[in-house]
């Protein structure tokens, strides 16, 4: 194979990683948001969605490109609850 092929593959092959990084990203952000709204509303939820978004941006990290993201735990999203509604 060529080098211009291998640097062109390559380059592919990390689009394709920020292309995925940018929808689990915006994927993860909405499930944030719908943790947010469910604690702000009282009712019961759960970080599962977020944090099974955020294992398969973290498996992307591996490779290199993308950025890590933290699991989210329920007393997270409480008190980011909690810092907005005293922002207000």
């Amino acid at each position: 194979m060529s080098v211009h092929k291998e640097i062109t593959a390559h380059s592919k092959k990390q689009n394709e990683i920020v292309k995925e990084f940018v929808t689990l990203d915006a994927q993860r952000e909405a499930y944030i948001e719908e943790a947010l709204k469910l604690y702000q509303n009282g009712e019961p939820f759960t970080t599962d969605k977020i944090n099974e978004v955020s294992r398969k941006i973290n498996e992307l990290a591996r490779k290199g490109i993308a950025p890590q993201r933290k699991y989210v735990t329920i007393d997270m999203v409480k008190e980011y609850a909690e810092k907005l509604k005293n922002n207000q």
